[in-house]
């Protein structure tokens, strides 16, 4: 974003970013709960209404300070109005919500404005400005692998908060670095600003740029790109066009909200009209490069939180799967398939917490195959 942007103003004062816990005044403005979370590494600030100020820290949402007051339906308000533009202040009213990214000179946000039964509550989403490689994150090498492909679809997966738009961001660096193309990434909002290296990065903003993921990416394939990410593929048109884009000689990485490569697969399938699944499924085995599944889980010492990864790799094995509707068998080929890059999530937590990383009760809740992993857990 433009620092000369509205947005991208200044706190109106900056002292009062960081608060004693005996007095915990009331902030003035959202740059300052903004401030005090970055500098606190928090990854989300709420302020609901009726509720104190709030944040999220390793995966746990807690209070700033139990001795802050409450937050009134008169004070979210005036936060929100606050910050918002006159046409954000239009949609808040005309919509009941707008989400959009927001820029101060310390950092970028992910911002979200609800109005609700009470009144108006503001989420942040905390973006780390610094993109971090694929080997700060220690993602394994073979992924570095699916970068290097001219054509085809990689899908990173996970829940809300898993880091999903950082191992995205990371891939779409690397290529960044070592190849020689036009990138085109569609988000809602942009997160990360990626400048250009040895590819031209263009980034276009869902409803500031464009209208829509599909309207976007129709747009992208006659803009003679390389590499295009989806930062979400939410319906049947942006899947289409993504699986047509990745077979018409683009490369495509795009992110789903599903927990597993074999869910992954079912959710792509599922959406379309089912006399077209057998054709999609063709289609989609011979174009798939690659699934990335993650989860952050938090770490035994209670210091942040570690990556769990289930990767899948394209193989003739894995195609026969996807061609013949037998996604359920896919666990298995994964299991066979370890020279290849290939992990199943079990594994890796497992892996996790014979390391120590993380509790042996994380390890569990989180798993897929319960009786299995609470074999393993007994005999650790």
């Amino acid at each position: 974003m433009d620092p000369n942007h509205p947005q991208a103003h200044e706190p109106h004062d900056s002292s009062v970013a960081v608060i004693s816990e005996a007095s915990a005044p009331m902030l003035n403005h959202v740059d300052d709960y903004l401030r005090k979370g970055q500098e606190s590494g928090a990854s989300d600030i709420h302020l609901p209404v009726n509720c104190l100020p709030t944040w999220r820290r390793n995966g746990i949402l807690e209070p700033i300070s139990l001795h802050s007051p409450m937050l009134t339906a008169a004070d979210t308000e005036r936060l929100a109005m606050g910050f918002l533009d006159d046409s954000q202040k239009k949609l808040l009213h005309d919509r009941g919500d707008v989400d959009f990214a927001y820029a101060t000179h310390f950092g970028r946000f992910r911002a979200s404005v609800v109005r609700h039964r009470l009144g108006i509550d503001i989420v942040f989403r905390i973006i780390n400005t610094k993109i971090r490689t694929m080997d700060e994150l220690g993602l394994p090498q073979s992924l570095k692998m699916l970068t290097q492909y001219q054509n085809g679809l990689i899908l990173v997966t996970g829940s809300v908060g898993c880091g999903k738009s950082t191992t995205l961001s990371a891939l779409v660096d690397y290529v960044n670095e070592t190849r020689h193309d036009h990138i085109i990434t569609l988000e809602d909002p942009i997160e990360y600003v990626i400048p250009s290296k040895n590819c031209h990065v263009t980034q276009r903003e869902v409803h500031t740029h464009t209208k829509g993921f599909s309207h976007a990416l129709r747009g992208a394939l006659r803009e003679d790109p390389d590499v295009i990410m989806v930062g979400e593929m939410r319906d049947l048109e942006t899947i289409q066009l993504a699986i047509t884009a990745s077979e018409t000689g683009h490369l495509v990485l795009a992110t789903l909200h599903t927990g597993s490569a074999a869910r992954t697969l079912d959710r792509v399938l599922d959406v379309f009209p089912v006399d077209q699944r057998d054709q999609i499924r063709v289609m989609v085995a011979e174009s798939l490069r690659g699934i990335i599944s993650q989860q952050l889980v938090p770490r035994a010492d209670g210091k942040g939180r570690v990556l769990a990864l289930e990767v899948l790799m394209r193989t003739e094995a894995v195609a026969a799967c996807i061609r013949d509707g037998k996604t359920f068998m896919l666990p298995g080929v994964m299991q066979t398939g370890g020279k290849m890059g290939m992990k199943l999530m079990d594994d890796s937590l497992l892996e996790l917490y014979q390391q120590g990383l993380i509790s042996k009760e994380e390890c569990y809740q989180r798993c897929e195959q319960k009786a299995v992993m609470r074999q393993h857990l007994l005999q650790s």
